[in-house]
């Protein structure tokens, strides 16, 4: 209670002491304590007031810290930016060894007939030696790895996975011009524009009955004209005899853009079949209907997930064309 005494005058506390002998000390602590806690809320205040300017001051380094940061990760960008594109120091040229010419005053008669006093001069410098050893080492390094990547495509992966087989809608569907055994297909692959494509389906085919049913296409050959008119794709057939096709049916409930897969060929698909490499040539064979009339791939059948297998309507025992 001594900062509490400070606070009052020792004549305000006999003045209270003598009006109120009884109630005088109460009054008087009562005072000191409200003194005290007045006091000690403004300097609570105050430090509340010095907490809230050490959290801006804090967050106002933190945020200097950062954007230093920021600088340092900048500049050291573009010093490595600056090494790496900066060309590399060209080799030191070594100077050829000085030539001395041999004194024959200090050695006897006839002791340095067989040493030459001076050395040929060189033919080109080293520096240009070095270049060409340089260039042919290139050379080398670069017809290895190109013999290598050669070698390493010498026996590709030749399985029906490849193959980018799609269900696809026949929206419309009319002759050649040009060809009477030909027609062309208007199709939606489940793409944003329907392709073109131009197949040999036969004069007996009823091509009014192809419109607007499903279908299973190759979608990943090279696009190629075909009597003037531009195939994007290849509708797959399954034919007895050259009187005999028909198209093969996708499982139901199939929809545009299904891909047809094979259970014991995962792998995704070539962006283009290569015409060089024949890959279409080399599978067709062993694109078959069984006898229960389901399309398959040596023994494996074309599945669409969660839907089921592709079939001939009619057909069995035939290839798929």
């Amino acid at each position: 209670m001594d900062n509490a005494d400070n606070l009052f005058n020792p004549s305000l506390a006999a003045a209270l002491m003598k009006l109120d002998p009884e109630d005088g000390e109460q009054i008087l602590e009562y005072f000191k304590t409200h003194a005290l806690l007045t006091r000690e809320k403004a300097l609570l205040q105050a430090s509340v007031r010095e907490q809230k300017k050490l959290l801006v001051e804090n967050s106002k380094l933190k945020k200097d810290i950062e954007e230093l940061r920021l600088q340092l990760q900048e500049k050291q960008r573009r010093r490595t930016a600056k090494a790496l594109l900066s060309p590399a120091p060209p080799p030191p040229t070594l100077s050829p060894a000085p030539t001395t010419p041999v004194s024959q005053t200090a050695s006897p008669a006839g002791a340095t007939a067989g040493v030459p006093t001076n050395r040929p001069p060189p033919s080109s410098s080293s520096h240009d030696q070095r270049e060409r050893q340089s260039r042919r080492r290139r050379g080398e390094r670069k017809a290895r790895s190109t013999s290598d990547s050669l070698s390493l495509g010498e026996e590709p992966k030749v399985d029906v996975s490849r193959l980018d087989l799609r269900i696809g809608r026949i929206l419309n569907v009319r002759r050649h011009p040009l060809a009477e055994t030909m027609s062309i297909q208007e199709v939606d692959v489940g793409e944003n524009a329907p392709r073109m494509v131009v197949s040999k389906l036969g004069g007996k085919t009823n091509l009014e009955e192809l419109r607007g049913s499903l279908a299973v296409l190759l979608c990943n050959v090279k696009a190629c004209k075909v009597r003037s008119v531009v195939s994007q794709a290849r509708l797959l057939c399954c034919s007895s005899s050259d009187d005999c096709i028909e198209l093969l049916a996708p499982p139901t409930g199939s929809a545009p853009g299904d891909r047809v897969t094979f259970l014991n060929y995962p792998g995704d698909p070539d962006r283009e079949l290569q015409s060089k490499q024949k890959v279409w040539e080399l599978l067709q064979p062993d694109l078959l209907v069984d006898c229960k009339g389901v399309a398959n791939y040596k023994g494996c059948g074309f599945e669409v997930k969660g839907k089921g297998l592709c079939r001939a309507p009619s057909l069995t025992n035939c290839t798929i064309r």
